[in-house]
């Protein structure tokens, strides 16, 4: 029963549940039907409405059209207003304004910037060839100004302020050795007043938005050319301008500004072009002072002209500097150069040496300072002409020596001095190799040698050396003309003692070593020795007892003062021949007092080694003849014609010798 129950149940559930799944698909299919309905309507109304739609897209397309070109006319006629605007400024030029004038000039570039873009726009085509012509104007008009603005700022330097910045050497060795002032430094002058700075800043700016920033540079840097080249000028620069009024204003206006107002600057401290004839004309102490003058403006311009034209450059033409300054600052130092040239290409003479040395020391010193100031490959030409300067006066100073050596060889032989003195040559000599030593590391550099050689047989010590051996040679020669050979002697003495004493007295002492001293100290001592011998000789012989003795056998061991010794003596040896003896000696010493009194020995050292030389070889030979002799000539008639001089007036007469006293008022 129960089983049936479910049975009915579970059947009666299907049956309804059959019913539900009829009714859901009469309800799917008619709203189906509806939606099918839907659509075809939908689609009535869409191809109802497509036409109004197309009408109503066109309408707005249309409206964006009229938009657009409304707006692209406003740009259009905005610029052309900017041109008609800009137009009168550009024409009456920047005098009326200069501010006005670059706000212009901005609006011009800026419609050539629409209307590049515009290119289909026929009055684009149109305005451009106006705006361009009118910026082409313009850029000529700012050159104009340019050249005005920057002359008007452009003046010399004050010359004070520059000498007071220079640095102060006390001698040439300090100047080599760089002893300068520690209160020699200070800043750069201002070359252009600095209220103008940003209105010339502004006009080069616009330049290079224009694409002239090379006619720029060139009116800061070149110098109209003079009357006879002005067509050759004016066809170098006609392609740069397109009408004739253009190049009026560029001719009058670039004159060479800031070329000349450094060159200016450079005249008024005295610095002009120099040729080699005009320095051949100048005396040697004008050429002193010139040359003296001459390394001042040198550190001036080097040190502080050159270089605040080089910020000056820098601060107007950024990025392109290089081209302007070299050419702005060439000419200037050509003529600051030519100066240096000409001393040194002019004829030389051994005191010029020491003009060349000064010069190449101050070129030099200033060199590293070249090569900072004049750095780039655009100032390449100003370095190389500052360096060839230092090169040709390194390269004349050792031909000027050359020459001075050969000179001193070609000396006259004849011209000797009369009494044996120093010769002016040995004395010039002598002083040029001192003041030579002032310049000893400058020197170095020149024959390339190395401060840390030895020296003794570096190429500058060959050099001096050279020039002292060419004096030697050239004083053989004359010693060798003297008739009398002692006074030949004693001419090489003095003069050989002269360099000797020279290099001893110098620095160049340690530079020659010892053994070159003392090697011609020995040389003024073998001078000395045959002086002594050629001029004492024979008088000491009269002093000799060779030819006495022999004939006196032992008489001599006799005390001579005896009578017994004096009369056999005086059997055996006639006093005739002691006389003669006497008479002798007393005529070769006055001969030569009387024939050397004359003469000279100016180093009182020398004198006095020389003078003890004779009286150790004459005083005690005539002592002991004296002694040995005298008692057999006293008591005879006239005993003081043969003795007239006892052993102190002859020692009072030698050191009365050289010193040019009369034979009469020496003591007897």
């Amino acid at each position: 029963m129960e089983r049936e129950a479910v049975e009915a149940m579970l059947r009666e559930k299907a049956r309804r549940l059959l019913e539900s799944i009829s009714v859901s698909e009469t309800a799917r299919d008619e709203a189906a039907a509806a939606f099918a309905s839907m659509d075809r309507r939908m689609a009535a109304v869409d191809e109802a409405m497509r036409p109004a739609q197309a009408r109503t897209w066109s309408a707005c397309k249309v409206h964006d059209n009229v938009v657009r070109s409304l707006r692209a006319a406003e740009a259009i006629l905005k610029h052309l207003d900017d041109v008609h605007q800009a137009e009168p400024v550009i024409l009456n030029g920047p005098s009326k304004g200069l501010t006005d004038y670059l706000y212009a000039v901005d609006k011009l570039r800026g419609v050539v910037s629409f209307f590049t873009s515009k290119r289909s726009c026929a009055a684009g085509d149109e305005a451009l060839k106006n705006v361009d012509q009118l910026l082409s104007k313009a850029g000529v008009e700012l050159e104009g100004e340019f050249s005005r603005v920057l002359s008007k700022c452009s003046k010399p330097v004050e010359l004070e302020p520059l000498f007071n910045c220079l640095p102060s050497h006390s001698s040439a060795k300090d100047a080599s050795e760089g002893q300068t002032n520690p209160g020699a430094a200070c800043s750069l002058p201002t070359l252009v007043d600095p209220r103008y700075m940003s209105v010339v800043s502004k006009l080069v700016q616009k330049s290079a938005e224009l694409g002239r920033h090379k006619q720029f540079m060139k009116i800061y840097r070149f110098k109209l050319l003079e009357a006879p080249n002005f067509l050759t000028y004016l066809k170098y620069i006609a392609p740069l301008f397109p009408d004739l009024r253009a190049h009026t204003i560029f001719l009058h206006s670039s004159r060479d500004i800031r070329s000349s107002t450094l060159e200016l600057t450079l005249k008024q401290l005295g610095v002009e072009y120099v040729t080699t004839e005009e320095v051949q004309t100048m005396q040697v102490e004008s050429l002193d002072a010139k040359v003296a003058h001459w390394i001042q403006c040198l550190q001036i311009a080097v040190k502080l002209l050159f270089p605040a034209e080089r910020v000056l450059c820098d601060q107007i033409f950024e990025g392109q500097k290089g081209h302007c300054f070299a050419a702005a600052t060439s000419k200037s130092l050509l003529t600051l150069l030519s100066f240096g040239e000409a001393i040194a290409k002019s004829e030389t003479s051994p005191e010029k040496v020491f003009m060349l040395l000064d010069m190449f020391n101050a070129t030099l010193e200033l060199q590293s300072e070249v090569e900072v100031v004049f750095q780039g490959d655009e100032c390449s030409g100003n370095r190389k002409s500052a360096m060839n300067l230092v090169k040709c006066l390194a390269r004349m100073t050792k031909r000027t020596l050359g020459e001075f050596r050969d000179n001193i060889l070609k000396d006259s032989p004849k011209s000797m001095t009369t009494d044996g003195d120093v010769h002016p040559l040995t004395s010039y000599v002598g002083n040029y190799i001192k003041f030579l030593f002032d310049y000893q590391s400058s020197l170095k550099l020149i024959f390339q040698e190395s401060s840390i050689r030895d020296g003794t047989n570096s190429r500058l010590v060959a050099e001096i050396t050279g020039l002292i051996h060419a004096l030697e040679t050239n004083l053989d020669v004359k010693a060798k003309q003297y008739k009398n050979h002692a006074l030949g002697n004693l001419f090489l003495m003095n003069n050989i003692h002269y360099i000797v004493r020279c290099i001893c007295s110098s620095e160049f002492k340690d530079v020659f070593g010892d053994d070159w001293i003392q090697r011609h100290r020995r040389v003024v001592q073998q001078h000395a020795t045959q002086y002594r011998r050629v001029t004492w000789g024979k008088a000491v012989e009269c002093l000799s007892s060779q030819g006495l003795t022999s004939s006196a056998g032992s008489a001599t061991e006799v005390a001579p003062d005896s009578v017994a010794n004096v009369r056999s003596f005086s059997g055996t040896t006639p006093r005739s021949v002691i006389k003669a003896r006497f008479r002798s000696f007393n005529k070769q010493f006055e001969e030569v007092c009387q024939t050397q009194i004359n003469w000279a020995i100016p180093d009182i050292e020398l004198h006095d080694n020389l003078i003890l030389m004779i009286a150790e070889i004459l005083l005690p030979a005539y002592r002991s003849f004296l002694k040995r002799y005298r008692p057999f000539v006293e008591n005879s008639h006239n005993a003081s014609k043969y003795i007239k001089y006892t052993p102190e007036a002859l020692e009072q007469a030698l050191g009365n010798l050289f010193v040019k006293k009369p034979l009469s008022e020496q003591g007897h």
